[in-house]
C-alpha cells in the first residue's frame, strides 16, 4: 500500500521559515514526480511547487517563486518544501501528491496523496 506522510507543518509568524518533509512509500522512488499541493477550507486545492523524476526540473505558482524551495532526496524517499518569508495568506493545509508522470499543477495528474500538514501563519 502507497503511503505518504507529511510533516513539519505548525504555528509560525509571519516572516519565518518552515521546512515541510513528505516521507513516501513508493518504489522506486526516483519514478516518480512529486508536488506539492495546499487547500484553505472551503476552497480548491491549490497548486504550490513540483519536482520532476527526471531531470529534477521543479516548478512553482507564481506567488510562491523565490520563496519556496521543493528538493528530494531519493536515498530517504521524501521530498521537502522549504518555505521562507512566510505570509498570513500561506495559511493552508499542505499535501504532498504523487505520480509517475511529468509535472502538472492538476490535482488529477496525481494518483497519490498524503492526508496533509497544517501550517498556520500568525500576522
Amino acid at each position: 500500500q502507497v503511503q505518504l506522510v507529511e510533516s513539519g507543518g505548525g504555528l509560525v509568524q509571519a516572516g519565518g521559515s518552515l521546512r515541510l518533509s513528505c516521507a513516501a512509500s513508493l518504489r522506486p522512488f526516483s519514478t516518480y514526480t512529486l508536488a506539492w499541493f495546499r487547500q484553505v477550507p472551503g476552497k480548491e486545492l491549490e497548486f504550490v511547487s513540483a519536482i520532476s523524476w527526471k531531470d529534477d526540473n521543479t516548478y512553482y505558482a507564481n506567488s510562491m517563486k523565490g520563496r519556496f524551495t521543493i528538493s528530494r532526496d531519493n536515498t530517504r524517499n521524501t521530498v521537502y518544501l522549504q518555505m521562507n518569508s512566510l505570509k498570513p495568506e500561506d495559511t493552508a493545509i499542505y499535501y504532498c501528491a504523487a505520480d509517475q508522470g511529468r509535472c502538472s499543477v492538476l490535482v488529477r495528474a496525481y494518483r497519490y496523496w498524503g492526508q496533509g500538514t497544517q501550517v498556520t501563519v500568525s500576522s
